[in-house]
């Protein structure tokens, strides 16, 4: 994202006058123990899947109709989706219509998962959400995350509606992030178990699911979004999980809604994604614990600090998009968006430098 400035928007990042500043702040600190209120489930009955790829189940009907996947554990410690999923495996789930996949994309990190330390299993080498551009797939380089992609690209590749399970480190609000094309703004409203759509143009480190060429490319009218349920391992984002869950799959499986909670009967908000801001220094600190989905009303407001730099909203009611509350140097501490109102084709529209 570029970090440019108008007479609209301010500076994200600007250098502290002075060169020598009496105080600094600290070094991050370490992670806080985090509780675990929802054990990882038993996914021992889904491990040989059924149609010759492990960890996924395949079911097709004789009716005609999309190819819906539901993809759960692309990262191994998020697991509220791959609960879901086999509540609805175990209660013998079919479609109507199309045909319907589920993907265990990480078992192998799942396997590794420590309540005591339970940050430590969201890969085996890599981030699963980091691998799905051409070259990458195509490439020479092996890594449990990208063989297991490779593994798994067969079902992805005919993907009609995908959505991509996930859940959040920090507390923040549940959001779906969409894209900017209309076919993913659609789904994401139809998913309706939150009322944030963010829109965005992909991770600056790789390619995610969810942009891979099959969902992304105007040649195709494959569609799909992820879902960001909560906060790790919290019963109130498993049940965020399950509402989404069920409104992808009521159309072509015939599942009966959630009713717990009201969110997917109120208008959602759409934000579009400005400004990404990486920590450039081993320094970053924000002023203020922030929440992903807080709303800073005053442009100029000071945020965080980054070694000799300063981060700042760049514009009045700017949210605050899932802040990393300990980025390591070279990471992605937030992102910043703002309102937005699709055009007239239902997309969202290119952010304004």
């Amino acid at each position: 994202m570029k970090r440019a400035t108008s007479a609209e928007r301010g500076p994200v990042r600007t250098r502290r006058s002075g060169v020598f500043m009496e105080t600094l702040p600290p070094p991050p600190a370490p992670l806080p123990r985090f509780e675990v209120e929802v054990p990882p489930p038993d996914l021992s009955a889904w491990r040989e899947g059924n149609c010759g790829i492990p960890g996924v189940m395949h079911f097709e009907s004789r009716r005609v109709g999309p190819h819906v996947v539901v993809v759960c554990l692309i990262h191994g410690n998020e697991y509220t989706g791959a609960i879901v999923m086999d509540e609805l495996l175990r209660a013998r789930i079919r479609p109507g219509s199309g045909r319907l996949s589920v993907i265990f994309a990480n078992m192998a990190a799942l396997a590794q998962f420590d309540p005591d330390h339970p940050v430590a299993s969201r890969f085996i080498d890599e981030d699963m959400n980091r691998v799905w551009s051409e070259d990458t797939l195509h490439g020479t380089r092996s890594s449990h995350e990208l063989d297991r992609a490779r593994q798994i690209l067969p079902v992805i590749h005919t993907a009609d509606i995908l959505i991509d399970l996930h859940s959040m480190l920090w507390p923040g609000r549940p959001l779906v992030l969409s894209g900017r094309a209309p076919r993913g703004v659609t789904l994401a409203r139809q998913i309706g178990a939150t009322k944030l759509i963010v829109a965005d143009d992909g991770h600056a480190d790789g390619t995610r699911l969810i942009d891979f060429a099959r969902f992304s490319s105007p040649r195709t009218q494959a569609r799909a979004c992820l879902l960001e349920a909560g906060q790790h391992w919290q019963a109130q984002t498993l049940q965020t999980a399950r509402r989404a869950v069920r409104a992808v799959l009521r159309p072509s499986c015939f599942v009966a809604a959630d009713t717990a909670g009201r969110e997917g009967r109120e208008t959602a908000q759409c934000m579009m994604v400005t400004d990404l801001v990486r920590a450039h220094s081993s320094r970053f600190a924000f002023v203020a614990p922030f929440r992903g989905g807080d709303i800073i009303a005053r442009r100029g407001t000071l945020l965080a600090r980054d070694g000799d730099d300063e981060i700042r909203t760049p514009y009045d009611d700017c949210m605050l998009v899932m802040p990393n509350l300990r980025p390591g140097r070279g990471q992605t501490a937030l992102r910043l968006a703002r309102r937005a109102t699709p055009t007239t084709d239902g997309s969202f529209p290119r952010p304004t430098p």
